[in-house]
């Protein structure tokens, strides 16, 4: 049935609900050119405003799922793992997971974006590792998840076409925080890339999309629903992000402080809680062990002797980059040409930090997109990031900038001094908040 997309659109800006056909419609219309991309940005101001039923929710997942190719990892000899964060700063788990999982005997076709508004991209990411492929061809991916557990790409232009339009779409046009549209574009990927379970990083704050634990409790009870539903054994992890979680933010250094994790180069409390507690969930869901505490210390064991960090160097040489990336990352990775030292406008213990000015930041240094077709500089970021409860002083930074200029550094120092507040209380948070498991979420039928 044909429609014209301007009395959808019409449709859903005056509230009312469109049918499984209509959004089909849609969907298919975007990836065969006959709706415009101005039109779906129409569309999801709409949604954003005024929200999508479970029912259109659930449409929206199925017509972006099935607008490409549907994975098939019955062959492997374990389980196909994932997981998914609703975007953070300083959020590089990720890369870190993909090999600690592997190592522990789970498989991980990890398929991940680009950073999307002011929060950074996994891929982006891996774009810094020199002759990293992060687009490789079906048979490259199958042969480096099998031979080495894990490979963490991009969506390939069979894998979900429409959530790739669309997610291009949002980060420009202030969509990115609709609850129903984070829901079809992590799904989309998800059921599409075949996988046997599936874990989720919720993020909540001031540097998430989600800022209120209320607002994140109802993102991750709308991924649960809908994917359980669809068959897919999920549950989430409501995290903290009033601060960002590695030190670092920005591509190059974020991928160095992954590196410094997997060596146990030093101690990152914060970042080690939410990376093992996440692994341990997804080892536990896909029938590898039998409870956490088991999980937990079998990725304790293979982080501990370098079995995780083998895997993470094995993946990026199979997939291009040097083959020995882990002994010397500081020699592959790009250096920005000014780093700086940057330290508090006062004295005293930090106290708040305004977490997603600090990914705008990072976008400021050239290191995000403000436009889809923008080319970053994989140099450019922020290091050495204290965290609330550390002491900033004239003696002790408050971070590291890393910028391609002089002026760039310098407006880089004024925007991360103005993230941070010292010397008021200090409220100890802890960084996992929620866990809601598959028995957690709404009951329902099988809805995909």
């Amino acid at each position: 049935m044909s429609y014209l997309p301007q009395e959808l659109i019409r449709k859903k800006r005056d509230g009312l609900a469109l049918e499984a056909d209509e959004i089909k419609f849609l969907i298919k219309g975007l990836t065969g050119q006959s709706v415009k991309a101005e039109q779906i940005s129409a569309f999801a101001m709409a949604v954003y405003f005024n929200d999508l039923t479970m029912a259109e929710r659930v449409a929206l997942t199925e017509a972006m799922r099935d607008s490409g190719d549907v994975l098939d990892w019955s062959d492997l000899p374990g389980p196909a793992l994932d997981k998914h964060s609703s975007g953070g700063v300083g959020d590089n788990v990720s890369l870190m997971l993909a090999p600690l999982v592997a190592a522990c005997g789970g498989y991980v076709p990890m398929i991940s974006g680009r950073g999307l508004g002011h929060t950074g991209g996994t891929l982006d990411k891996f774009d810094a590792i020199p002759g990293y492929q992060t687009s490789p061809d079906n048979a490259l991916f199958r042969k480096t998840v099998r031979e080495i557990g894990c490979a963490i790409i991009g969506q390939t232009a069979n894998l979900a076409p429409a959530d790739k339009l669309i997610y291009g779409i949002r980060d420009v046009t202030a969509t990115v925080e609709s609850e129903a549209m984070i829901t079809a574009s992590i799904l989309s990927k998800k059921l599409a890339a075949g996988l046997s379970a599936l874990v989720l990083d919720v993020k909540c704050g001031n540097g998430a999309f989600m800022a209120t634990e209320a607002e994140a409790l109802g993102l991750a009870n709308s991924l649960g629903t809908v994917a359980n539903g669809a068959g897919l054994p999920t549950l989430a992890l409501v995290t903290d992000m009033n601060q960002p979680l590695a030190d670092a933010a920005g591509n190059a250094v974020e991928v160095q402080n992954a590196v410094d994790f997997l060596t146990r180069a030093r101690p990152m409390p914060r970042l080690e809680r939410v990376v093992l507690s996440l692994s341990a969930e997804m080892l536990v869901l896909g029938g590898l062990y039998s409870d956490t505490e088991a999980a937990s210390a079998a990725l304790q064991n293979v982080w501990e002797n370098g079995q995780a960090a083998e895997v993470f160097e094995r993946m990026v040489t199979a997939l291009g980059g040097p083959s020995d990336f882990i002994s010397a990352a500081a020699t592959h990775l790009p250096v920005a040409p000014i780093i700086r030292d940057v330290f508090a406008k006062g004295s005293g213990t930090v106290s708040q930090i305004k977490t997603r000015d600090i990914g705008l930041a990072v976008i400021g240094l050239g290191g995000g997109r403000t436009t889809p077709e923008d080319r970053l500089d994989y140099s450019v970021g922020f290091s050495a990031l204290a965290g609330i409860g550390d002491m900033a002083d004239q003696q002790t930074p408050i971070g590291r900038v890393h910028a391609g200029s002089q002026a760039h550094a310098e407006a880089a120092v004024a925007a991360l001094q103005a993230c941070y507040e010292t010397g008021g209380d200090v409220e100890d948070k802890p960084v996992i908040l929620h866990r809601l498991g598959p028995d957690d979420f709404a009951p329902g039928q099988q809805v995909l």
